[in-house]
Order: C-alpha cells, then sequence, then structure tokens
C-alpha cells in the first residue's frame, strides 16, 4: 500500500543544483555558528529556510542535551521538515556540532523561490515528507504522551496527533521512561501527562494547547481579508484549498480536528484512481495539504467555525470557537458529515474510551487482542472492519438490515466474508453498553434477540449528519440540513448557494455523491466558479 511519503533510508540523495543554491543566495544571507552554539531549539519557530554551506549539525535529546541520531547534516544538506510549510516548530533541538556557516532564506521568500523553481520544490518537499515520516515512524519527537491508555484527555491528544501526521512518542505509566520523566517535571510517577520538550507540561492538555505549541494555530484574524475561507478540511475542502493557492487566491483552511475528514478515518482506499495498492485516506489527503501548502495556502487547526456572517460591504465574517473572527471575500462550505450518537445510555461517558467513530492506528492500539463492534453497513464500516482484524481478536459488523448489496462495494463485502476473523450479524443493533471507567461488553438486539458481548471497543460508524449548524440560516437547506446548491438554491453554478458569494463542495451539499473521488473533484472544480465571482 502507498505511504504518504518516501523512505528516508532509501530515497537516493539529491541535492540541491548549484544553480538553485546561487538562487538562494540572492535572497538569503550566510549566518555563522560557534562549535556547540544552539541552531534551533524546541519550539521555536520555522522562519528561515537553512542550507549548510560549511560545517556539521546534530540533532540533540532535549533532556539529556546529547546527540540523538547517530549522524549528522553537512554541507549541501539543509534543516527542517514540512512544518516549514506552514511555519511550524522546531520539536527537536539543532546545535552546530562544529564551527558552521548556513545560508538562511526567510520563509517567505523561500516559499516564492519554490514556487519559481518546481525542480527545487521537489527535492525539498521530497526530503521533508521523508523526514516526517521517519519522525513518526521511530517516535523522533519531544513531544511524549504519557498514560493514554488510562486519561480521556491524553488519549484526545494522541489522537489529534496521530490523525494529523505529528510525531509523537507514547510512553507507559510505570516505566522506566515515565518515571524520568516524572522526576525532571516534578510529577507525580502514576500522573498521565502531555510533555513538551525538556519539561513543558501541558496543563489540562488539550489538542489546541498542543497545537499553539507546534505552531498550527496561526494568528490573522478580520484586519485581515483572504479571497475564500476553506471551512472543512475532508477531500474537497483540501482540494480546494490546493487549486486556490495554484490559482493565485489567498485562502485560508479551518478544520476542526484533523485534516483528512471523515476520509482520513479510512484505513486502506482501494478504488481511488492512481493507486493501484491502495492508500490509506489519512495519507491520500495529507499529499494534497502538503501541495496546498507549496502554493501557499495556509492551514489552522483544531479551529470550529461557529457563525457566519454576511457583511454590509459583500465579505464574509465567520467566528471560531476561540471567539475570534476570520474574513473573506468568499467562503468555501466542506464541512461534511459526521456519524451519528445512537440513542443509548452513558454513550458519551464511554466516547474516546471504548466508543470510537474512527478506526485509525491510536484505536486499534486500544483494542489488541479483544472482540471490538463495527456498527455500520457502508464501505466505511467494511474498511474499519477489515484494519481492525489485524489486532482484534475477533470484529462483529452488526447491520440493521438483511443485506450489505446496495451500501458495501463488492469487493469488500467479499472481503469480509472470506475473513474468518470477522462476523457480519444482520438484524442487530446494539441495545446497551455496560462497564464502568471504560466500555466493557455491549448487549445486541439481534432480531428480537438478546445477546451479550465482551468487548474492548465499538466502531459508531451509521447515518449522515451535516455539519450546517453554523451556516446561521445565511443559504438555504434542504429538510436534513444538507446544503442546497446550483438550481435548487436558485444558481447557475452548480456549487454556488442560495447567498451569493458562498459555495457547498462534498458530502455537506444536498444532492453529492458520497465518494471520496467525487469530493476531490467538487472541491478542485469550485475554485473556477469563485474565480469567476470574485473577478465578475
Amino acid at each position: 500500500m502507498e505511504s504518504f511519503a518516501a523512505s528516508l533510508r532509501e530515497m537516493t540523495r539529491t541535492p540541491l543544483h548549484d544553480s538553485h543554491v546561487e538562487a538562494l543566495r540572492k535572497i538569503g544571507q550566510n549566518v555563522q555558528f560557534s562549535a556547540g552554539e544552539m541552531i534551533a531549539e524546541v519550539g521555536d519557530p520555522m522562519e528561515d529556510f537553512l542550507y549548510i554551506l560549511k560545517g556539521r549539525v546534530e540533532v540533540v535529546d532535549p533532556f539529556t542535551r546529547e546527540p540523538y541520531l547517530p549522524n549528522s547534516l553537512g554541507p549541501t544538506q539543509f534543516l527542517g521538515d514540512i512544518a516549514f510549510l506552514n511555519a511550524g516548530t522546531y520539536t527537536l533541538p539543532l546545535r552546530a556540532k562544529e564551527e558552521a556557516v548556513l545560508l538562511s532564506v526567510p520563509r517567505q521568500e523561500m516559499l516564492s523561490a519554490m514556487a519559481r523553481n518546481p525542480e527545487m520544490s521537489d527535492i525539498i518537499l521530497s526530503v521533508f515528507a521523508a523526514r516526517r515520516r521517519r519522525q513518526i515512524e521511530e517516535g523522533d519527537s519531544s513531544l511524549k504522551l504519557i498514560g493514554a491508555d488510562i486519561d480521556r484527555n491524553v488519549r484526545r491528544v494522541a489522537e489529534f496527533a496521530a490523525r494529523n501526521k505529528i510525531a509523537f512518542q507514547m510512553i507507559d505509566l510505570g516505566t522506566d521512561d515515565a518515571n524520568d520523566i516524572a522526576e525532571n517535571c516534578d510529577l507525580h510517577r502514576n500522573e498521565p501527562a502531555v510533555v513538551f520538550g525538556a519539561n513543558r507540561v501541558v496543563e489540562e492538555p488539550t489538542p489546541a494547547k498542543v497545537a499553539r505549541l507546534l505552531g498550527l494555530q496561526q494568528d490573522f484574524e478580520c484586519h485581515e481579508t483572504v479571497d475564500v475561507l476553506i471551512v472543512g478540511g475532508g477531500p474537497a475542502g483540501v482540494a480546494s484549498a490546493v487549486y486556490a493557492g495554484a490559482e493565485g487566491l489567498s485562502a485560508v483552511l479551518v478544520e476542526d480536528l484533523a485534516v483528512g475528514g471523515q476520509a482520513g478515518t479510512s484505513s486502506r482506499i482501494e478504488n481511488y484512481m492512481g493507486f493501484p495498492t491502495g492508500i490509506s485516506g489519512s495519507d491520500l489527503v495529507w499529499r494534497g495539504e502538503v501541495q496546498a501548502m507549496k502554493f501557499g495556502t495556509r492551514f489552522m487547526r483544531p479551529r470550529r467555525a461557529t457563525r457566519l456572517k454576511r457583511q454590509a460591504d459583500g465579505r464574509f465574517s465567520v467566528t471560531l470557537d476561540n471567539d475570534k473572527e476570520l474574513c473573506a471575500r468568499a467562503i468555501v462550505v466542506a464541512t461534511g458529515v459526521q456519524y451519528r450518537r445512537l440513542p443509548l445510555n452513558r454513550l458519551e461517558h464511554f466516547e474516546g474510551v471504548g466508543i470510537y467513530y474512527a478506526a485509525t492506528d491510536m484505536e486499534a492500539r486500544y483494542c489488541k487482542g479483544a472482540n471490538v463492534v463495527v456498527v455500520g453497513g457502508g464501505n466505511s464500516a467494511g474498511q474499519a472492519a477489515m484494519y481492525l482484524s489485524r489486532s482484534a481478536r475477533h470484529v462483529h459488523v452488526l447491520v440493521r438490515g438483511e443485506s450489505l448489496a446496495s451500501s458495501m462495494s463488492d469487493y469488500l463485502l467479499s472481503r469480509l466474508d472470506a475473513d474468518q476473523s470477522i462476523t457480519i450479524h444482520y438484524k442487530s443493533q446494539i441495545k446497551a453498553l455496560i462497564g464502568h471507567d471504560v466500555l466493557q461488553s455491549v448487549v445486541i438486539d439481534q432480531n428480537g434477540l438478546d445477546w451479550n458481548l465482551e468487548c474492548a471497543a465499538a466502531f459508531i460508524m451509521v447515518g449522515a449528519a451535516p455539519n450546517t449548524d453554523w451556516l446561521s440560516s445565511i443559504c438555504n437547506l434542504d429538510s436534513r440540513g444538507f446544503v442546497l446548491t446550483g438550481s435548487v438554491a436558485g444558481r447557475e453554478q452548480s456549487f454556488a448557494t442560495s447567498c451569493p458569494g458562498l459555495f457547498a463542495v462534498g458530502d455537506v451539499r444536498a444532492g453529492s455523491v458520497k465518494r471520496v473521488a467525487s469530493a476531490v473533484g467538487e472541491g478542485s472544480v469550485v475554485i473556477s466558479q469563485i474565480w469567476k465571482y470574485l473577478n465578475g
């Protein structure tokens, strides 16, 4: 299966050409560092592209201050990773191993140079992405999550980091590593915690607090009006972000949890053109995010749009969940849908500790070797069942109807039927949840007969509720809350809503085909309609 980036170990190193370096010299300046001098500390913003002209640079362990990796970087190599594109921060310190001279280019000038020279851009982006892959696979980060198995807040941070391709270390309570960190940070030995850097403890940790440390929450408000504000980071929203940036529009994308949306929870997509061996939803959309950032589109996460209004001058203002406002000349609504909550007692109590709405690496970790339940009959439920079957004892798929023929792709249904570790229960649904602090079992109603199943997790993947509450009645919706566009909204353009300047794409749009390829297509095409609106 395809990954989101190449393997750094297997890559053939391609240095920047002499012409690239000469171009950078014209917009940068040389900076000297003495042996042992720190170049960057954990949390420092990546404000400059740093290219090594002389000397060597090493990655430093933030706790011991010893070299973190066996190898160092030398002349013709450059520092940083993919976070540079979105003004992120360093997650590991960097130090001059010997006297060094670096060519420093301010970030905005560097992004412009990359846009002018695609060959140079390809070299840099390939290395940046491969470094991020290695960081994730090896846990090369000073973001340490202790006790996620038992603490709901730490687990939410882990979910946010994993789904956004952010490297972190997962540490179990009671281990030597956990005890060493507790001593260094003045924590109790059995206290779950989120630690960034050597000893910075994130009090009452949330994804938003961690995002700020990583530089993911860019600070810009209504004093800056962008051409287009994209609300929602699923395939449709990210496709809009790519095409908006490519067409020279100033664009910002706002996402409330993780870029990828509902598609980002799909462990394997095999029917998307161009990926014959399959690719996960999160890897597919992450590639799009990198493309969009390369073209200058900015991303804000985790931030939720709570209100939309149109000002007297025709501009839009979107209020976020931190009461900040963003202004734009046009809006793309790409907020998608969310799985409906089942009417079960204590459902909210078990969310995050037994009840899940996504089946990714993080959730699979919590139910290894245990029975799990998947509720739903669509492709997402089928993909989740196949993925979880690798690590769970047994996967029970609950379907309310008598067949999956009309709701699930045939190739996927055939695989479920052939997998001995998966059982499909028709005419079945969860009736009750049982457990104290975490989910321990469920009561299943199968065609009127109740039976109890011990399980560590239940994955709810049914229903499709559109995320449109924040639209504040500014445009017309259908009876189920989906956004009306095109002729049914009284507009000529297919993705235009009843409100001029407001467009909708993807699953949130009434009448859309609920497939990744369709969402990507809509997100791409809508930018041409927005261009016509802005320049009409």
